[in-house]
């Protein structure tokens, strides 16, 4: 009779211990998804940024944004969460200019106004513009080679709510992220005379720096003080001072009475006409 031959006991398998190459894999696959995470997180808190009254998974978009700014340490930051624009990376071709672009020259922040691309019968073509300095006011013409490499600004418009004067400092409130901030009298300019508690107005920053403060075109005020209109003074365009709920002091014709709201044009500083709905 044959003898039966037992099998050699087996094992239980072990997982084998990992290797250096599959460690550094898993650290590697780690920080992608920390990446990933922080990624999504902040796309979220940008889009309902985007959605000032909306709800989104059940938690309000402040809410959703503060949450990204602690989790990322960013919960000192009082601008919205976007993605740096600059010089560093942006730019265009002056094959690509349209009126309005900003535009980045020399370090400094410009607005096109007009363009106009140019096909010499000799030579190169080029791209001749009117430019506005963003800093000072000042326009200036100044020629492209077509196809140049321009840089983008990094200027950057958001609309706020006047809330009130603070020593020299106006103070603004963004009604969505309700953050405050304060702009000063250089900043603001001869833009108070026309600005009353609560108008909305457009805070233009570059580099993260207020820089200008842009008003609606036509602004509608109040007069508190203005004698009245000499009797007997018909000539044509007459006009006297009258004093607005602004402090501000402006010629208005002589028809107009203390009490009265005004339409004025904001850019200039010109009465318009009477403002029949106030």
């Amino acid at each position: 009779r044959s003898a039966k031959v037992s099998s050699p006991m087996r094992a239980p398998l072990l997982p084998a211990a990992p290797s250096q190459g599959h460690g550094r894999l898993a650290a590697l696959t780690a920080v992608a998804a920390v990446a990933f995470v922080a990624t999504a997180a902040i796309a979220t808190a940008n889009n309902m940024h985007r959605q000032p009254t909306g709800v989104a998974g059940g938690l309000p978009a402040r809410g959703a944004r503060m949450a990204a700014r602690q989790l990322f340490g960013l919960a000192g930051c009082r601008r919205p969460l976007r993605a740096p624009v600059g010089p560093a990376w942006a730019s265009t071709s002056s094959n690509d200019f349209k009126n309005g672009l900003n535009i980045e020259v020399d370090n400094v922040p410009f607005k096109i106004q007009e363009f106009l691309h140019v096909k010499p019968g000799k030579g190169s073509a080029f791209v001749r513009t009117k430019l506005k300095n963003l800093l000072t006011g000042n326009n200036v013409e100044k020629t492209f080679r077509a196809g140049e490499t321009v840089d983008l600004a990094d200027v950057y418009k958001q609309d706020v709510q006047y809330t009130y004067k603070d020593g020299d400092d106006f103070v603004f409130m963004n009604m969505e992220t309700f953050d405050e901030m304060r702009v000063g009298p250089e900043e603001m300019g001869d833009g108070w005379k026309w600005m009353k508690e609560g108008e909305t107005v457009g805070v233009v920053t570059y580099n993260g720096k207020i820089i200008d403060v842009e008003l609606p075109k036509t602004v509608s005020l109040l007069i508190t003080q203005s004698d009245p209109g000499v009797k007997g003074n018909t000539a044509t365009g007459a006009t006297k001072p009258a004093t607005l709920e602004t402090g501000a002091t402006i010629q208005v014709p002589i028809f107009i009475k203390e009490g009265e709201s005004i339409k004025i044009d904001s850019r200039t500083g010109d009465y318009l006409s009477r403002d029949n709905t106030a």
